[in-house]
């Protein structure tokens, strides 16, 4: 078999590896419960040998959480809980009688990037999926949605949603560009606490998508929005930390918020934007959605050894209260890691949220 085959077979089981909830690549502190990925999602993560057991005071804080109020529509800021029955949401399912959006898919060679050109000169491809409402007016400049992982992409759960959304204005008109991860480098991209993948996103990808799908992005922060699971939620909330001038609203789901790619600008990895850089840096002018799931990656594990997802993410919601931010949290009974039951429940209802206040700019 020829070295191009070969390569064309790797990729191929990468691709498949990332929908597998058994993939070797990706993996964290998951444990053995059920959970199911969500369309595009990736695999749960393993990272190394799980940490020491969690303590009984750890444990009994994170059992607080199952007495949180029920989310539903119209909350404000705070922490919720959904589940432990899952019911998917209708806005995910095309709808007759709505307008419905284009979408165009194309291929960037990371040989052209100066950003990812590839680990050690291997060149690979990564696609993207640009979805345009129908109600988009050409040469006008339109809000955004930034996908990690592609998240959304799959059978058009976020075109179908933003479909229904937009047409029930419930949503403003928003390009949604879900990019692919860069494969062996996921994590590099994704984990690393840093502004490089969102100057990336921002210099390589939108301007190509405007150029494919033939619109205009806007540059106002406050109509620019990242999403992501997993590392892609962490991912989706370094892109808007680290460059709070070119997106105002995140949505994270399971989001690694932990320690997997340190140095010396973070030695605790993710885990420091709970741990010391949002409590001290002054607030920014971000909305954060956020989810983590009762049986998710590191849920059995202590959290001194910075690698569990619950803690995290809990973290995550007290340090953003006690700024001042606009957040939710919102947590999964019966759910594990990024599982693609809660997705299809709450994605809809995530959305709504994180456009609150949204007021397009008008001239």
């Amino acid at each position: 078999m020829s070295p191009k085959s070969n390569l064309s077979l790797i990729r191929a089981f990468a691709a498949l590896c990332l929908l597998s909830s058994a993939c070797p690549i990706f993996g964290a502190d998951a444990p053995a419960a059920a959970a199911t990925p969500a369309a595009g999602a990736p695999a749960a993560r393993k990272g190394g040998p799980p940490g020491p057991p969690i303590t009984p005071a750890e444990k009994a804080d994170i059992a607080k959480l199952n007495d949180l109020p029920a989310w539903k529509a119209g909350d404000g800021d705070g922490s919720y809980s959904v589940g432990p029955m899952y019911t998917p949401a209708p806005e995910q399912t095309a709808r007759d009688g709505v307008p419905h959006g284009k979408v165009i898919m194309f291929t960037m060679d990371s040989a052209g990037s100066k950003f990812y050109p590839g680990v050690d000169g291997a060149a690979f491809k990564r696609d993207v999926t640009v979805y345009v409402p129908a109600q988009y007016v050409p040469g006008t400049p339109a809000a955004v949605i930034v996908s990690c992982d592609a998240y959304g992409a799959k059978n058009n759960q976020l075109p179908n949603i933003l479909d229904n959304m937009i047409a029930d204005k419930r949503l403003p008109v928003i390009v949604a560009v879900m990019i692919a991860n860069g494969g062996s480098e996921r994590s590099m991209e994704y984990d690393t606490v840093s502004a490089k993948y969102a100057e990336f996103v921002e210099a390589e990808v939108l301007p190509r998508a405007e150029k494919e799908a033939g619109v205009v992005i806007t540059k106002d922060p406050d109509a620019r929005m990242t999403l992501g699971g997993s590392s892609g939620g962490v991912c989706a909330f370094t892109m808007a930390w680290f460059h709070p001038e070119l997106y105002h609203r995140v949505l994270s789901y399971s989001g690694t918020f932990v320690a997997l790619k340190r140095d010396d600008s973070a030695p605790h990895g993710a885990w420091e934007y709970h741990e010391n850089f949002i409590p001290k840096t002054p607030a920014k002018p971000l909305r954060v959605w956020l989810h983590v799931s009762e049986n998710d990656n590191g849920a059995a594990t202590t959290g001194a050894a910075f690698r569990n997802w619950v803690i995290a993410n809990k973290a995550m919601a007290a340090v953003l209260k006690d700024k001042g931010y606009h957040y939710q949290l919102v947590y999964a009974k019966n759910a594990g890691h990024t599982d693609g039951k809660v997705i299809a429940q709450t994605y809809p209802q995530a959305l709504e949220w994180v456009w609150q206040g949204y007021k397009p700019v008008t001239k």
